[in-house]
């Protein structure tokens, strides 16, 4: 099966990309065969989203479904010594990166015949999969933590899904949703591959928006993983196209009351070592046991990153640093902000270098934490 397909990275099982599934027979998480990559002449600059970028997909979609996601500004700001650029995710859709792998997932599922899906989320996953199902025609029921910020679950039922609230952690959510996988497709944007396929396209835009030069570092928040992924899938194309002459290196950015990646990584392990898990006021990256956590550790260390762990008092003043320069970010993006301070303690990341931290959600998305914090 030379043709791009979905392979199981721990058995090297495939499976044709036209089946309707959302992990391995042995209900382990699938990725994509590595592709080719795309050149500059390869971009449809007719396209002002991420769909510009359509020749750098595993395969042909005839009807996207698309609400102009992607193409995000970036903001250059002075930080301490650095001078990073923000890549401002809000803009998307639904004000959050995951808008780039609904669109994508989402387009291919219908594209295959699926009508209706399920997915599990705290909040940004389960409004861009119920924004992108209500344009594409589609069925979306959203399991979600009781917990969830009520301005996340208010904007996931404003398109029309049907919510379904899930008391206990954020794995039960999950677990509660594959138990329903039997009668409803589960578009995971933790599970389903395609969503990476998404994500990716942040990785493209940076090059473009350079002049078609890769930067030298990349900052990002990281629950699940799927941003982290996403930029080393895109990176990688771009290296095997002869696009860039090497990879930037990335950083994983968490809260430290959950940084099941750092522990791992600070550790040399390739698997999840425990750590303390408390409750932190950047819930999008709470994931006690991230999926694709050896994916995620490979991507750092392949690309020189490292990780980041940023205690909860540096979160807020990433927060409050942020709006004081108008970026008015949520606690989960700001922990990326934050991990610059720690990163440059380190000598990890030079003034002289160009530096991208990933804004990946907006303050809008964390009302009750916000007023709370400018009461």
């Amino acid at each position: 099966m030379n043709e791009p397909h979905y392979y199981d990275p721990q058995t090297g099982a495939r499976y044709a990309l036209d089946e309707p599934r959302w992990c391995s027979d042995a209900r382990t998480p699938l990725m994509i065969s590595p592709l080719a990559g795309i050149s500059r002449d390869d971009i449809d600059t007719r396209a002002r989203s991420l769909w510009r970028y359509r020749a750098a997909l595993p395969r042909v979609i005839d009807a996207p479904v698309s609400m102009g996601e992607g193409c995000t500004p970036m903001a250059e700001r002075a930080w301490g010594a650095l001078r990073p650029h923000f890549k401002l995710e809000w803009f998307n859709p639904t004000c959050s990166f995951k808008d780039r792998g609904a669109a994508v997932m989402l387009s291919w599922l219908r594209q295959i015949g699926i009508g209706a899906v399920g997915e599990d989320s705290s909040g940004n996953g389960g409004a861009a999969i119920a924004a992108f199902g209500a344009a594409a025609g589609m069925a979306v029921t959203i399991f979600a933590p009781a917990y969830a910020s009520p301005a996340k679950i208010a904007q996931i039922r404003a398109f029309g899904a049907d919510v379904r609230l899930v008391d206990g952690p954020r794995e039960a959510s999950q677990d509660a949703a594959i138990r329903a996988s039997g009668e409803l497709y589960y578009a995971s944007h933790n599970w389903q591959p395609f969503f990476l396929q998404g994500t990716k396209s942040i990785a493209y835009e940076m090059w473009e928006d350079f002049g078609f030069e890769a930067p030298d570092n990349v900052v990002i928040p990281a629950g699940a993983g799927s941003n982290v992924l996403g930029c080393a899938i895109g990176f990688a194309e771009l290296l095997a196209a002869g696009q860039i002459r090497r990879l930037p290196r990335l950083f994983v950015a968490q809260p430290l009351h959950c940084s099941p990646v750092d522990a791992s990584f600070q550790a040399g392990a390739d698997t999840l070592v425990e750590r303390p898990v408390l409750p932190t006021v950047a819930e999008g990256t709470a994931i006690r046991q991230p999926l694709r956590l050896r994916e995620m550790l490979q991507a750092v260390r392949v690309s020189g990153g490292q990780t980041v762990a940023v205690p909860e008092d540096a979160i807020v003043a990433g927060v409050r640093k942020l709006a004081a320069m108008g970026l008015y970010a949520e606690p989960t993006s700001a922990t990326a902000a934050a991990a610059l301070d720690m990163l440059a303690a380190r000598g990890a990341i030079a003034q002289t270098e160009r530096t991208v931290v990933l804004l990946t959600g907006s303050g809008l998305k964390a009302s009750q934490f916000m007023t709370e914090l400018y009461s």
